[in-house]
């Protein structure tokens, strides 16, 4: 998964491009841009105690002023420092108002996405990667690009020459905002899976989540995994097969990672699908990898600490909280106790189980958020099937990229790669031996 961590979200904004906390204090309760502003005001004043004393319950919980420090000072190792901030835009959906700030640092630009309350507290903050535009195709590419509108998203088709109809594939993303190319720290691997397949004849439609270019859509924060993925995947689908030049008996879903937990249900609620690709799809509920995640990663450096074990503690409480308690909150991470439990009730394997579609599972061994547990469980749910492919790549991590040895960690992402061109190859030919 590319979002959705705990340490990931509050301590490591270049792994998920993401950060989502909480801040509130005082201001024109009226003007919610005010309101923004004076948030940003403060975190680059370093006043956290006056931004966390106006934290909606929630997220006093789930956030300290030492974790929020800990968070904004760790940004300019990152992106260099804050040279300037851009004209605030705000959109209104029920009592919650979302303000939008773009930040320009010396190595990036950020965009802010705070979430004002009717009454001025803050109910979320976003900062959020600011994608730079997707490069142009080179001029004698064996397939044009052309823009799309996926349910209100913008997206593009890769739509190769020649006589078709051809195959297509809709590409769906991993947990949290992601952009057309899932833009991960220095990759872009649905760029790269995008291009290589239609070089290869195979059409196929990316586009921004809804979560990345419409936040608003979610303000009311009772909302669920469909709201966020599935919906949009399935319109993506019909998209597709209402396209010219588009073989309307031979549309894929390729999801990766929370995208591959949820293509079984996409496919599903679409019925125009000839067969799914799992790519680093989790076997099991995200709650149960959350912790596995986190545990990683805090232990890189061989030990955990006192603080540590505190987090993780935290985490676990939280989830237990989100299992057993049906009131609304807790939030854990900022999102809504509704989405994780629906996210809970996803059995992907159990979903699949029900199509007789064909399959075919990619994954890396150098995968350290979907691990050998969910791995082992699809290889079981796999074994039966008559018309399931796998590959497995061992010197691969979770984009898809080979990127170092040992251990995976987040640092890697920071690592400019490209998809490995066997994985395009494989996908490629199974669709065309699907035929």
């Amino acid at each position: 998964m590319s979002t959705h961590r705990f340490r990931i979200r509050l301590a490591c904004l270049a792994v998920t491009g993401a950060l989502l906390a909480a801040s509130a204090f005082a201001a024109d309760l009226h003007d919610p841009k005010a309101t923004a502003t004076q948030v940003l005001d403060d975190l680059q004043a370093g006043r956290f105690e006056a931004i966390t004393a106006g934290f909606t319950p929630e997220m006093a919980k789930a956030i300290s002023a030492d974790k929020l420090a800990a968070v904004w000072q760790s940004l300019p190792a990152q992106v260099g420092a804050l040279k300037s901030r851009g004209e605030p835009e705000q959109a209104t959906a029920g009592a919650h108002t979302m303000v939008t700030v773009p930040l320009h640092f010396e190595r990036g630009d950020l965009k802010a996405l705070i979430n004002v309350e009717a009454d001025g507290r803050i109910a979320g903050l976003l900062l959020q990667a600011a994608a730079p535009p997707t490069p142009p195709a080179v001029a004698d590419a064996a397939f044009d690009e052309r823009p799309v509108q996926v349910a209100g998203l913008p997206g593009l088709l890769a739509l190769p020459k020649g006589q078709g109809p051809f195959p297509a594939v809709v590409l769906v993303h991993g947990s949290g905002p992601q952009d057309r190319d899932e833009t991960i720290g220095a990759n872009r691997p649905f760029l790269d899976v995008a291009r290589g397949l239609a070089a290869q004849g195979i059409a196929v439609l990316r586009y921004d989540k809804r979560t990345l270019v419409r936040p608003q859509d979610f303000a009311q924060g009772d909302y669920g995994i469909d709201t966020e993925t599935t919906d949009d995947a399935v319109a993506a689908v019909a998209l597709l097969a209402a396209t010219p030049g588009i073989d309307t008996g031979r549309l894929y879903v390729m999801g990766h990672s929370q995208g591959g937990m949820l293509a079984p249900r996409i496919a599903a609620h679409s019925n125009k699908v000839a067969g799914i690709i799992l790519w680093a799809a989790p076997g099991r509920p995200l709650l149960d990898l959350l912790p596995e995640q986190n545990r990683h990663m805090l232990g890189l450096d061989g030990s955990l600490s006192d603080q540590d074990q505190a987090q993780l503690a935290e985490l676990d409480r939280q989830i237990r909280a989100i299992r057993t308690d049906k009131a609304p909150d807790p939030r854990l991470m900022g999102v809504p106790a509704s989405y994780w439990r629906d996210a809970d009730h996803v059995d992907a394997i159990a979903e699949l189980s029900r199509l007789s579609l064909p399959v075919l599972w990619l994954q890396g061994g150098r995968d350290f958020q979907v691990t050998a547990p969910d791995w082992s469980r699809w290889k079981q749910a796999l074994a039966g099937r008559t018309r399931s492919t796998e590959h497995f790549y061992p010197a691969l991590n979770h984009l898809g990229i080979a990127a170092g040895s040992g251990p995976g960690s987040p640092a890697e992402y920071q690592q400019p790669g490209h998809v490995d061109p066997q994985l395009i190859d494989d996908v490629a030919r199974w669709i065309k031996q699907s035929q």
